[in-house]
């Protein structure tokens, strides 16, 4: 839940960033503060580094989870509508539900298909009541799509690190290595924070130390618990969760369709999460 809270809480800090910023030196941005809250926090916990089987792991997501991830949604949702991006880029716990199936062999429960394909529909319908019908560019699109496969394969490869490394290891490393591979856009960065107001640089942190360190780790801490399929298809909450926000917090009161859209993705995610009813054999000391 607090995952969830928080991605969701993301799109505001993104979209007060994203005209200050470009994609390549938000992500970074976010990701420097992220790590740095990170470090601290592993450094309070003398958890030390990982151990030598958690890190292949780590280094995948770290790359296209945290690194590639966070560029390719910065850019998409600069050429696409929000509606179209939201659909797009929740295909990745669909992918992330059959990559976990066949790589990790979770298998393909009848509940979870289920569950993901009511939120799908109700992302869908979100996602509608949400465009705007401006422009959509093919390169936004690809973004979007690219945004969620590495968003499934980040997760995919990070579940098997969980068996060896803390939570708070896993995605302080995964971080960390992110941020390395954002580092072709510190020169971006420096000249953003330059010419950015301080609040809205003040969000960018936010988004690193609450979204990113808090929100992967707890994401990361639940993912060492369950199955990486029944994760992903809990992630259907955040367009729902956003709905709430934005009405709250940005004054921005929603259509029926759009609260239609959200109930829909929650039906899913209790589709999804919720386990077959067993049923007792009879006792025979009690028939006779």
């Amino acid at each position: 839940m607090v995952t969830v809270v928080l991605w969701a809480s993301a799109f505001v800090g993104i979209r007060a960033a994203a005209p200050y910023f470009s994609p390549g030196s938000l992500a970074l941005g976010r990701l420097l503060a992220g790590s740095a809250a990170l470090l601290i926090f592993l450094a309070i916990s003398r958890q030390g580094l990982p151990p030598r089987p958690a890190w292949p792991g780590i280094i995948i997501s770290g790359v296209i989870w945290f690194g590639l991830y966070m560029v390719a949604l910065n850019w998409g949702e600069e050429l696409v509508d929000a509606g179209t991006a939201a659909m797009l880029v929740n295909v990745g716990p669909a992918v992330m539900a059959l990559l976990a199936g066949w790589l990790l062999h979770e298998g393909f429960p009848p509940r979870l298909l289920a569950g993901i394909a009511v939120s799908f529909v109700g992302t869908v319908v979100v996602g509608f009541s949400m465009s705007g019908g401006g422009r959509t560019s093919i390169l936004g699109v690809v973004l979007c799509l690219l945004a969620a496969v590495t968003y499934a394969g980040g997760v995919v490869a990070q579940k098997p690190a969980l068996k060896h490394a803390t939570a708070l290891q896993a995605t302080t490393f995964g971080c960390v290595i992110g941020a390395i591979a954002c580092l072709p856009f510190a020169g971006q960065l420096v000249s953003d924070v330059a010419g950015a107001p301080w609040r809205i640089t003040l969000s960018v942190v936010y988004l690193g130390v609450f979204p990113t360190a808090i929100a992967f780790t707890t994401w990361a801490y639940a993912l060492a618990r369950t199955t990486a399929g029944k994760m992903g298809s809990t992630t259907y909450a955040v367009p729902a969760v956003v709905v709430v926000m934005s009405w709250l917090v940005l004054g921005e009161v929603p259509g029926w369709l759009t609260l239609l859209g959200g109930a829909l993705c929650l039906a899913g995610v209790a589709v999804s999460r919720s386990r077959p009813q067993t049923v007792s054999a009879p006792d025979p000391a009690a028939a006779r």
